[in-house]
């Protein structure tokens, strides 16, 4: 009897990308379709990265990618009232919306929306079509695809996601929601891509917000490139709520120009395994950056969180502040490298990583680093690990507050240094709730999804 030969995860994307080239290629547009080919040459180089890289050493990819996915190359027809299976957790927040399920941008009832003073929201994969000279400006010229296997998988197999254009000095009053779907009576991998463009002086808040809706094993593999030109002001924030059976690797790439501002806020609430990369480019002076990051885990729940920021020009700002909170068994992850170059004088760069370990099993890994060759800087990093205040705890107790109680409420103080960087008073306050939920034990699924999927 001959050996059972086994492809590796690696081998069977290369063979579905070339055997399904036609599909891919036929409804997307040239802008997108020319960075295919190189990329997935860069993942057959690259390949999947391994726990030998210091990037993703308490992570192993490959295996993730080992389970029987289905993939589609065109939207699945799925029979659906959106409102009747989802309900936005935030009802009092007024927004632009913009949905996708599974990856494809969802009809609402149109693919393409111009508001007033030229913004554009919808399909990216329409936006390629309908505006080839903006999309091809910026797509694809943040992410490091020669560098990252992932990056480089997305950019092969990504067909549509989620288009932003913010014109020259448009200042959005309304926030812009990105709300992401995944919902399949069969295990799926997902991959989709998201450009945002504020020109110069433009500003926007943006909120993006990832739910499950069937309780199918979904891995999504997402590369999201922001692009804040001079003077622009982008302010978004992620909520990740799926469940167990979920892997996310999330990429974010931004590049801000003179005295933009770029801040992002990470809070994950749920999900099995969940990988974060952010890279931002601060390339030319007076920049600042605001990178913060929440994550709450347990049962064995994986976390991982990346950060590079790259301080290329003189006077500018950065400040990163990632937390974590871990439960029974869970494992997290934080490695955040800044990088001061030569000629960054007048950088000021502040980076902190503070983590909680609520039992003994619970496992935390972190690695914050400096590289600075500047000599007129100001920057400091550090992290910590431990557990709650004994101290603190006992002088809640001696005030009348219960064991239980002072615990919860050492932990939502500890939570909210992150969630209080939020701008959107009721996002935050909703976010605030949802993070009370969790701690408490009540949110062990997508709060608003009647599935029960988790």
């Amino acid at each position: 009897m001959n050996p059972t030969t086994t492809i590796s995860p690696k081998e069977e994307l290369i063979n579905l990308y070339i055997d399904n080239l036609d599909l891919i290629t036929e409804n997307s547009a040239d802008v997108l379709n020319h960075a295919r080919s190189s990329a997935v040459e860069s993942f057959k180089l690259l390949g999947f990265p391994s726990a030998k890289s210091e990037k993703y050493k308490y992570m192993k990819v490959e295996q993730l990618f080992r389970n029987d996915y289905e993939k589609y190359f065109a939207p699945k027809q799925i029979t659906f009232n959106v409102d009747d299976i989802f309900r936005c957790d935030i009802p009092s927040l007024d927004t632009h919306l913009a949905l996708t399920l599974n990856g494809f941008y969802l009809n609402n009832p149109d693919m393409l929306v111009e508001f007033e003073h030229g913004v554009i929201v919808g399909s990216l994969a329409e936006a390629a079509k309908k505006y080839p000279n903006v999309v091809s400006k910026y797509y694809n010229t943040l992410a490091n695809n020669d560098e990252d296997g992932l990056v480089a998988l997305n950019t092969a197999f990504a067909q549509d996601g989620v288009f932003i254009y913010i014109p020259k000095g448009v200042v959005l009053e309304k926030p812009i929601q990105i709300i992401n779907l995944l919902m399949s009576d069969e295990n799926q991998m997902v991959q989709y891509r998201n450009l945002i463009v504020a020109e110069e002086n433009a500003q926007a808040d943006i909120v993006i917000c990832d739910h499950t809706l069937s309780p199918s094993v979904f891995i999504s593999n997402v590369v999201t490139e922001v692009v804040t030109n001079k003077g622009a002001n982008i302010d978004i924030v992620s909520m990740q709520n799926q469940h167990n059976d979920s892997t996310q690797f999330s990429h974010l790439f931004g590049k801000q120009e003179r005295d933009s501002v770029l801040s992002t806020n990470t809070v994950s609430l749920h999900g099995g395994v969940i990988r974060n990369n952010v890279h931002i480019l601060l390339n030319d002076e007076g920049c600042e950056n605001h990178t913060y990051g929440l994550a709450l885990v347990d049962r064995n729940q994986h976390v991982d969180m990346y950060s590079f920021i790259d301080h290329a020009k003189p006077n500018c700002t950065s400040n990163e502040l990632y937390k974590a909170i871990l439960d029974d068994q869970a494992t997290g992850a934080f490695n955040g490298r800044i990088l001061v170059r030569r000629d960054a004088q007048k950088t000021q760069a502040f980076q902190s990583n503070n983590n909680l370990l609520l039992t003994a099993d619970a496992r935390m890994n972190t690695k914050p680093q400096l590289e600075i060759y500047a000599d007129d800087v100001k920057c400091t990093h550090g992290a910590t690990v431990g557990q709650l205040d004994m101290e603190a705890k006992f002088y809640m107790q001696s005030r009348g507050i219960g064991e239980r109680e002072a615990k919860l409420l050492l932990m939502f103080g500890f939570a909210h240094d992150v969630v209080g960087n939020i701008k959107i008073e009721p996002l935050r306050e909703r976010i605030d709730e949802l993070v009370n939920k969790r701690l408490r034990g009540e949110l062990s699924r997508c709060h608003n999804c009647p599935m029960h999927c988790c």
